[in-house]
């Protein structure tokens, strides 16, 4: 495999840039990420497409990674039920080290082959399930023993990596390999990397909930009511879906509790 996360910086003696050069330098460098991924659609389709069939049929979606790559995965799968209003554990981000590696790294952790599988069991992972790893390098023996078992296992498994030809690729039934080269900062792949798997997750999440119906024109109408701000969104959307006033929108809504509901039974009466 070709190791381009790896590769020294296009830039030269960072400490001797202005602040304005390094920020100019890494905005270049960050623009083009998203080119880098617009490669990757069809493989990011597919494994969106086998997500969305097997969490029709009662599936859920696993992450599994180490640091950074791990901490995306548990950012992706914590923002899916305020958004979407799914349950917790329908999609799981699960990092090595355990919960506490999201804030402090856990030494070796990531060298375990054993472990991401023994995670994955906690939560009686079957074989309706999914499992992506994340993996900037494409090379966590975390991630590929994981990846590994699950498919002894039959269960579907995808990746996300920033190298191509790399060894979780490999075991990856449905792989996404978005390639996205030297970083600013020779092999910090929290940047550009970090970046690209944010991306992707955003896209397979997004496009996983839409097809499972959490999603309604372009509005979130399942999402939690979890605070101020999001009862507010929630009272303009029954507004603009029913032409209520905002009293009457935001008395509809917190008797039923969600968008959905909300305008439903405005229109049931």
């Amino acid at each position: 495999m070709e190791t381009t996360t790896e590769r020294e910086s296009h830039y030269k003696n960072l400490e001797k840039q202005t602040v304005r050069e390094i920020l100019e330098n890494i905005n270049n460098e960050d623009k083009t990420v998203p080119l880098a991924v617009e490669k990757a659609l069809p493989q990011i389709e597919a494994l969106a497409t086998i997500t969305a069939e097997r969490m029709k049929n009662g599936g859920r979606l696993f992450y599994i990674g180490a640091g950074t790559s791990g901490r995306l995965g548990v950012v992706d799968a914590s923002e899916c039920p305020p958004t979407f209003g799914v349950p917790f554990d329908m999609v799981v981000g699960l990092i090595a080290g355990g919960d506490g590696a999201i804030r402090k790294a856990v030494e070796f952790a990531e060298d375990d082959a054993v472990q991401a599988w023994i995670d994955l069991q906690a939560f009686n992972i079957n074989d309706k399930d999914v499992v992506v790893g994340i993996a900037a390098s494409g090379t966590t023996p975390y991630v590929i023993g994981g990846l590994k078992t699950a498919n002894e296992h039959n269960i579907v498994t995808g990746c996300i990596v920033c190298n191509s030809g790399s060894p979780v690729a490999a075991v990856a039934k449905y792989p996404v390999e978005v390639v996205t080269g030297p970083e600013f900062l020779t092999g910090s792949t929290r940047m550009k990397a970090g970046t690209a798997q944010k991306l992707v997750l955003n896209m397979l999440s997004t496009s996983v909930m839409i097809q499972l119906g959490h999603v309604q024109g372009n509005r979130m109408v399942d999402m939690q009511l979890s605070n101020h701000k999001l009862v507010n969104r929630g009272t303009h959307m029954v507004m603009e879906a029913t032409g209520l006033s905002e009293e009457e929108a935001a008395r509809l809504l917190k008797q039923y509790g969600s968008v959905r509901s909300a305008v439903d039974h405005y229109f049931k009466k």
